[in-house]
């Protein structure tokens, strides 16, 4: 995960993100190219994790959040995810707290990706059969095909937490709710890579 971060967002490193670094390494440091890079990487680990603890779901969350209700179509749900251009969306009951989440894998899911390695694969079994394998979903609904109950996290959760969380659970999305599990916001995992890169750390 650091070399993926050190590739697409610079960091400003602190004395103290050296120092620490230092510590990591074992033994006499001898500086070659090479051990300077391990400082520096270790040194940018330090500095990512500071950053991570500091920052919340409440800087970084998506506060105009697309919910749709557990009785929606999923013809309903899938043009709302082409449309704008997202690939999860949380469902929510009447009273706006969270219920669920579906997401592209669970449509692809629903039409036998977990017996194929591609969504390549879906449209070669779709065109073999000589129909549309999506035929079954209609007349559907939300609740039908979430994943329920929804991971969601509060706004005081630092994105370190919620980082970990998408590793852990494999997933891309976590809808933010208040005390009383009413959608306020989402944090995916873009918007934890936009806020480490626009964050200065100092």
């Amino acid at each position: 995960m650091t070399d993926q971060f050190m590739d697409t967002c610079p960091l400003e490193i602190s004395d103290e993100d050296v120092f620490k670094a230092m510590r990591d390494m074992k033994g006499y440091l001898d500086i070659t190219p090479g051990d300077f890079k391990e400082v520096y990487k270790s040194a940018y680990r330090h500095a990512l994790e500071r950053l991570s603890a500091s920052v919340t779901a409440k800087e970084v969350m998506t506060r105009d959040v697309l919910a749709v209700k557990m009785d929606a179509a999923l013809e309903e749900v899938a043009g709302v995810l082409n449309d704008r251009g997202i690939s999860g969306v949380p469902v929510i009951r009447d009273d706006g707290t969270v219920a669920g989440v579906v997401s592209e894998k669970d449509f692809l899911l629903h039409l036998g990706a977990h017996k194929e390695k591609t969504f390549m694969g879906v449209v070669a079994r779709c065109l073999k059969n000589k129909g549309c394998l999506a035929i079954y979903l209609r007349g559907q609904k939300a609740e039908d095909m979430m994943v329920s109950p929804a991971i969601t996290v509060n706004e005081d959760t630092p994105i370190s937490e919620i980082a970990k969380i998408f590793t852990e659970k494999k997933i891309n999305r976590a809808p933010i709710v208040d005390q009383n599990n009413r959608l306020i916001g989402i944090v995916t995992r873009s918007d934890i890579v936009r806020s480490s890169c626009s964050t200065d750390i100092r």
